[in-house]
């Protein structure tokens, strides 16, 4: 079993008991399936198969090093974000021209960093942007490619902080003005015009969004190719969502259906086959959110006035999506207990009001000592981690059947002086 999922009432990683890990490793943490990564890659590339095409896995989500060497391995890309994401999806052995890389706030060192690494295209999101790029390469007496991100103005309906294809966000070229900037590009000696990119937000759980997105980005390539501007590849972006409500069906509060990735592959391909371009996707949380759980044990049940607080070892530092984005992991505790739920909010040791994994959740009778498994944690989790409060960060373990691998060592205060 790749998944994780309770047998003899205790809580399993593919066939590896987690409450074994808290004694080996500690807590707080990070336990991967490394099977499940595998699956979700495979099943994201197959749905593609049909056409020339790159999945970049997308390292904001996650960038352990042996996570992105396993990806190497299995012919993925990066997609990339900063000049030390590029630095690591390198040294996993992720071939420079099968990296993206985007933000809209490049250096002139990650620039010039991308050049020298033959990069297969820099994302660029400003005409400024455009133009610095352009003057670095020649500086260098090299062309740099580009593919020039479209902002699409499609809204998603997501939380405001994920939503990246609005004209009101901070990402890529306005559609409208896209087109002239192109034009401007392909004059420029610097530039080698490589390709299109659109990425319109996160966490998407229906496809007509990639679907609408991919509408857009057909009549703008065609629109390209009359201009006698050639692109050879169409970026479709990520953006695929997971499950978080009801990884495990015991303790689900919520149904809420994921569309898999050949059902997105099928209705964007339907609408970009006949341009007969590469196409890059951009997985990231659907390659590696459903394959973790954030592990922590409790430290006390307390009550106030109105409110019951499970008070655990891990806090916003280890995990800050329910604080910043008020997101929901379902939490369930590693040895299954029988009786009534309790709401209750289960919050860390952060000294901020802000510090909670789930607040007024419906949960068992846990007690002091009891371990609390954070689901669906494999992507943004560890990534987005800080030593908030002087907190070193937590380890992370990946299990194969029955044999489990530190994958990072946890941190030491020690290790800072």
């Amino acid at each position: 079993m790749s998944k994780l999922h309770y047998q003899n009432e205790k809580l399993f990683c593919e066939e590896t008991e987690i409450k074994n890990l808290t004694e080996k490793y500690g807590t707080p943490l990070y336990v991967y399936s490394k099977n499940m990564i595998k699956n979700k890659f495979k099943t994201t590339d197959e749905a593609f198969s049909s056409v020339d095409h790159t999945i970049c896995f997308a390292m904001k989500a996650n960038s352990n090093m042996e996570i992105l060497k396993l990806m190497a391995s299995m012919g993925a890309g990066g997609d990339v974000v900063s000049g030390g994401e590029l630095y690591l999806a390198l040294k996993a052995g992720i071939p420079a021209n099968k990296i993206v890389y985007a933000s809209v706030g490049k250096t002139d060192e990650e620039i010039k960093f991308g050049i020298e690494s033959g990069i297969l295209a820099f994302n660029v999101e400003s005409e400024p942007e455009l133009e610095v790029v352009n003057q670095i390469a020649l500086q260098m007496g090299k062309k740099a490619p580009v593919a020039i991100r479209i902002n699409p103005n499609i809204d998603v309906h997501g939380h405001p902080y994920i939503s990246t294809g609005k004209s009101i966000n901070k990402f890529g070229i306005d559609i409208d003005f896209a087109f002239d900037v192109f034009l401007k590009a392909h004059k420029m000696e610097g530039i080698n015009i490589v390709g299109v990119h659109c990425h319109i937000g996160s966490q998407i759980l229906d496809t007509e969004y990639f679907a609408a997105s991919a509408k857009k980005l057909f009549d703008f390539v065609t629109r390209l190719t009359e201009a006698g501007i050639e692109v050879e590849h169409i970026d479709i972006g990520g953006g695929l969502g997971v499950h978080y409500p009801d990884v495990i069906p015991d303790y689900a509060e919520e149904q809420k259906g994921v569309p898999p990735p050949s059902e997105l592959s099928k209705k964007v391909l339907e609408i970009l086959k006949p341009l007969n371009k590469e196409i890059i996707f951009e997985p990231g949380r659907s390659i590696i959110g459903e394959a973790a759980a954030l592990i922590t044990k409790v430290l006390y049940v307390k009550r106030s006035r109105d409110t019951k607080f499970i008070v655990v070892d891990a806090g916003m530092n280890d995990l800050i999506r329910p604080c910043l984005y008020e997101a929901y992991h379902q939490i369930v505790p590693l040895n299954k207990i029988e009786g009534e739920l309790e709401k209750a909010d289960v919050v860390g040791p952060i000294c901020e009001t802000g510090d909670f994994l789930a607040k007024g959740r419906m949960l068992p009778d846990v007690k002091r000592g009891d371990y609390l498994a954070v689901m669906t944690t494999g992507a943004y989790g560890y990534s987005l981690a800080c030593n908030y409060n002087s907190r070193p960060r937590a380890a992370e373990v990946w299990i194969n059947g029955e044999n489990d691998e530190l994958i990072r060592e946890r941190e030491k205060v020690e290790d800072w002086v």
